[in-house]
């Protein structure tokens, strides 16, 4: 995935790019980058965040860098931001999002008559570049801006620093967010809305699905209203989100304890205590156990000083053995009891069926699995949000091929309605195969109502397939 953060300030801006760019580090593990105009050039620094945080890669540049004008990000795949000078000017720019006509958009470029691109160590090029010279088709980044959009299926949001000001663009369908802070003598544009409150910023503007603005030290102007059509991607909130942001005015804490509400509303386990697995599926949890009456305890702790999520390496097999190795039991709170564990979602089964082993082996009597949100079905099209290779590495599908065989494909829908024998087969073959005394999911309909959004609204195609 990635996140991005922007700053226009009548004082040096340096210090809140650094820290709001710091603030999305939850979304990503392989670049961080800062731009800033100090006046008469735009000054550019990227790092490699694999194995060090962004905070720690950057301390160095944040005592060089200079300017009132500034953009930073976190990448979870391509170096950015990108310095480019065209008929434009000289801009720099970031992006959040997928294209999944990338070949055909190349093709296009060197037909209208871009030359060439760079060629990374991957032997493709790079996303950001290739929306860079879409823009560059027209004649001013706004409607460069539209035009990219227009091309690109996928989404793509995007900041772009001049000496002005900044460009911000929320993708054409708003399937992630821009939000727009303010305080005296400056404003900010930021993927994540919390980014900017301890910096000072409060809430101004949340853009619109294709809106389109330019921020100054002095203030928003919009350059291209919102449309009416948004596609919200909803695992914003059950996992990617971090607690203290909103989207759309939903806070990401307040939405998980309603999903886990009306997860235990529909359930009639008896245990002796809920838990969630730190840190997305923890407050799933609180709105269960509210809602059930069983007491909600922590069993486990995450031990989060060097490694803050599990998915930081690059490697499956190191993701899982830190996923192993940062939780620690307490067994006092685990022997002979029977524990419901929430986890926001099971995606390849391996981590879950380990530390489901991990509480058994700690003298857990039962162990009950419940998810925040229906068996993933489909990798997603539109944001970098899963590294499946297939749709094979989702455990829900490995499963129906094994119960369906050749005709897995022609009734997969049946297996996506939780109210079908197939679905809930499927879900008994996962839960025998990973070893858990009980699972559940939550329903597709009680998820879209812990929103409080309708459902026109919402991207569901991971559970789905539909657009």
């Amino acid at each position: 995935m990635g996140g991005f953060f922007g700053v226009a300030s009548q004082k040096d801006c340096v210090f809140d790019v650094f820290f709001g760019t710091d603030y999305h580090s939850h979304l990503g593990t392989k670049r961080g980058g800062m731009a800033i105009f100090n006046g008469s050039e735009i000054e550019r620094s990227i790092h490699n965040i694999t194995n060090s945080p962004f905070r720690t890669k950057f301390e160095d540049d944040v005592e060089e860098f200079h300017g009132n004008i500034g953009i930073g990000c976190i990448s979870d795949s391509d170096p950015q931001p990108l310095n480019i000078r065209s008929h434009l000017g000289t801009y720099s720019i970031t992006t959040v999002g997928r294209i999944n006509n990338m070949a055909e958009l190349e093709e296009k470029a060197f037909r209208d008559g871009v030359t060439h691109f760079l060629e990374m160590s991957s032997g493709e090029i790079n996303p950001t570049e290739l929306v860079a010279a879409l823009i560059n088709q027209k004649d001013t980044i706004p409607e460069g801006i539209r035009y990219a959009q227009s091309l690109i299926d996928g989404s793509m949001s995007m900041l772009i620093l001049t000496s002005k000001g900044i460009y911000a663009a929320r993708d054409r369908l708003g399937r992630t967010p821009v939000v727009i802070g303010k305080k005296e003598g400056a404003f900010c544009a930021s993927f994540e809305s919390f980014a900017y409150l301890n910096l000072g910023y409060r809430d101004h503007h949340e853009l619109g699905p294709g809106e389109i603005v330019f921020i100054t030290s002095e203030g928003m102007e919009v350059l291209s209203e919102p449309l009416e059509e948004m596609k919200i991607c909803t695992f914003m909130w059950v996992y990617y989100g971090y607690v203290t942001s909103k989207y759309e005015g939903l806070n990401v804490e307040v939405m998980r304890n309603r999903c886990g509400a009306l997860l235990a509303k529909r359930d009639d386990v008896e245990a002796d205590c809920v838990a969630g697995v730190p840190d997305s599926g923890t407050p799933h949890a609180i709105g269960y156990a509210n809602e059930s009456g069983i007491p909600f305890q922590r069993p486990f702790i995450k031990y989060t000083p060097t490694w803050p999520r599990s998915f930081m390496p690059q490697h499956q097999s190191q993701r899982n053995l830190i996923a192993h190795m940062k939780l620690i039991a307490i067994e006092s709170l685990i022997r002979d009891k029977r524990l419901v564990l929430i986890d926001d979602s099971l995606v390849r089964g391996t981590q879950m069926r380990e530390t489901t082993e991990f509480l058994f082996d700690s003298g857990a009597k039962e162990v009950h699995i419940r998810l925040a949100c229906p068996p993933p079905m489909f990798s997603c099209r539109y944001l970098n949000f899963s590294r499946s290779t297939s749709v094979m590495d989702l455990i829900s599908r490995r499963t129906i091929a094994r119960l369906e065989g050749e005709k897995a494909l022609e009734k997969l829908e049946k297996y996506t309605d939780p109210d079908t024998p197939e679905y809930a087969a499927m879900v008994e073959e996962i839960r025998k195969e990973l070893k858990f005394t009980s699972l559940k999911y939550t329903r597709l309909d009680d998820l879209i109502a812990s929103t409080g959004l309708p459902a026109a609204k919402l991207c569901t195609y991971c559970w789905t397939g539909k657009e």
